[in-house]
């Protein structure tokens, strides 16, 4: 039977466009079912809802580093220069602000401060406590506060008071990115945030009040029916990793089995994984055009 669920005209005019690069987590579970399950098969028996839960492990695993599927949201900064974290966010990838030309300027996670959860004292710095005696916690910590209202330029700085020393011939540090160089962990004209992870919101320094800014981060694939779907190009490391699963979790099975399972596991993601690297010749070639090129140190 053909693949194609649409005709050409069916296709075009709907809003399905590019669905032929991947497979459903229904296909696959019903693929393994005939393929890997039978009694002259090494899976002997297997329960649908037990392939269909180890098919929703592989769709995690896969989507963190194989399956390279990012999602990208754009989102205007608010006067609070707090926003929620995506409903479906496992972890960023990168944070970049879109400036006047539409070019993505690269925002860094700030390095020195923290989003602690702040604790509510009385007036004798006392902790306070709610009727079941847990301790009470504040909206949002001074640390925050102080980091979204500061110059985002002098928070790059270990000190803001450093400022006044980066001239020549002013107090101690005198050879301030000279003699001792910078720290190119905080070296950035850009903009900052801190992702506080308990409140689910991230915050940012001042300078992106009221712009654009686009999140590009990770899922793991199971948010909803229309995540639930492998590249083809990484079909055959799902069954592997659906084999390996079932395999594991039974009892009285050889151990040369296992073994060859797992193998035939780590061969399918490294498959997989080069597979979507996408990697193109001509590209390659463009790039490999600046070897010649001197760096000078």
């Amino acid at each position: 039977m053909a693949l194609q669920q649409y005709t050409p005209k069916e296709y075009y005019n709907s809003k399905n466009h590019g669905y032929y690069q991947f497979i459903t987590l229904d296909d696959i579970v019903a693929n393994f079912m005939v393929s890997q399950v039978g009694d002259d098969k090494i899976i002997k028996q297997a329960k649908r809802l037990e392939v269909s839960y180890h098919a929703q492990r592989a769709i995690q695993e896969l989507s963190y580093d194989t399956t390279d599927e990012v999602k990208h949201i754009e989102v205007e900064i608010p006067p609070s220069l707090s926003i929620p974290i995506p409903h479906d966010f496992v972890s960023y990838v990168r944070i970049t602000c879109l400036d006047d030309a539409g070019i993505e300027r690269p925002l860094k996670p700030s390095t020195l401060t923290t989003a602690p959860s702040p604790i509510l004292q009385d007036e004798d710095y006392n902790y306070l406590y709610d009727d079941k005696g847990e301790l009470l916690i504040g909206k949002e910590s001074e640390a925050v506060k102080r980091f979204k209202s500061s110059d985002s330029n002098k928070t790059n700085l270990q000190d803001a008071s450093e400022i006044t020393y980066l001239e020549e011939g002013y107090g101690y540090n005198v050879d301030y990115g000279k003699r001792y160089g910078i720290d190119p962990s905080t070296a950035s004209k850009n903009d900052v945030f801190v992702i506080d992870k308990h409140r689910g919101v991230i915050s940012f320094s001042s300078g992106v009040k009221n712009k654009i800014i686009i999140i590009k981060y990770v899922s793991d694939g199971l948010n909803n029916e229309q995540d639930m779907k492998v590249h083809k190009y990484a079909e055959e490391a799902v069954y592997k990793c659906i084999a390996h699963g079932i395999i594991t979790a039974k009892s009285n099975i050889p151990e040369y089995v296992v073994n060859r399972v797992k193998k035939e596991k780590r061969a399918a993601m490294r498959s997989a994984k080069l597979r979507l690297a996408n990697i193109n010749i001509e590209d390659l070639t463009q790039t490999m055009r600046g070897k010649s090129k001197q760096i000078k140190h």
